[in-house]
């Protein structure tokens, strides 16, 4: 899988899994007393947020199976198979952890490069529905939801790789669409657009015309992210990155992604 995919991947996942974990609670909590008032407060908070996050995969369509397997949770059949409304608490919340899990599964299958099946492609969510890898469009709007917020929440550094991360993944769906033919005049190096470096990626798609000359004003630290995000992983620790740094490398991100879709 193209590292520039996986920082968005991991974020959304490491959510995930915090819904997840966040859901056992509520679940072990209805389990004791279903009827204790901040039980059943706690319950529909927890409950709100899973639907928030399965809007997001799902590109904002009901028709997308992980939206529907969220409203089926809901229900309860009755002996003739027919949906009916009523289903207890807990079990409700069983439910919801299951479709969190079946969510983790399918953004898993992204991660480790199999494909998921046609059954389970996403909608096209509204700023990314000019890339053309519908695989990744849910990614990278969850992506860009959580640098959004990391930015309001001044974590500047995780808004910083976020930015970068959807910017390189953008970049690179644009060359491998485009096709090698078309950018081979470009002095492209060797091998293949997953070997080359951020930086080249950039330089190539701007000389190709895929993007004008915006990525002129990304941060020197920005040009780095790869690095950024191999340390910190590695050791835990973060490099320091100011606010204009995260807040130009986001303009930046917005004047690329109307560059690969001028008519957004």
């Amino acid at each position: 899988m193209d590292e520039s995919l996986r920082t968005p991947i991991n974020t959304y996942l490491s959510h995930l899994q915090d819904l997840i974990r966040r859901g056992c609670e509520v679940r072990d909590t209805l389990a004791t007393d279903s009827s204790e008032a901040s039980a059943m407060a706690a319950t529909r908070a927890w409950q709100e947020e899973c639907g928030v996050t399965v809007n997001q995969l799902s590109g904002g369509s009901k028709a997308h199976w992980l939206a529907r397997s969220f409203s089926e949770a809901f229900l309860m059949r009755s002996a003739d198979g027919r949906a009916v409304e009523g289903a207890p608490p807990v079990e409700i919340v069983e439910r919801l952890l299951n479709v969190l899990e079946q969510a983790v599964g399918s953004l898993s299958a992204l991660e480790d490069g199999r494909v998921a099946s046609a059954s389970q492609d996403a909608a096209l969510p509204r700023r990314f529905d000019f890339v053309h890898n519908p695989e990744i469009r849910p990614v990278l709007e969850q992506a860009y939801n959580d640098g959004r917020r990391a930015l309001e929440q001044a974590d500047y550094h995780l808004a910083l790789l976020t930015f970068c991360g959807i910017l390189e993944a953008i970049v690179t769906d644009a060359l491998e669409h485009k096709g090698a033919r078309a950018w081979a005049a470009a002095d492209t190096p060797a091998g293949r657009i997953g070997d080359w470096s951020f930086e080249t990626r950039l330089a190539i798609a701007e000389k190709s015309g895929l993007i004008r000359g915006g990525c002129a004003r990304l941060p020197p630290v920005a040009r780095v992210y790869r690095d950024l995000a191999k340390a910190s992983g590695q050791n835990g620790s973060t490099a320091a990155i100011s606010e204009r740094d995260a807040r130009l490398t986001g303009q930046v991100l917005q004047v690329v992604m109307r560059d690969l879709n001028p008519g957004r």
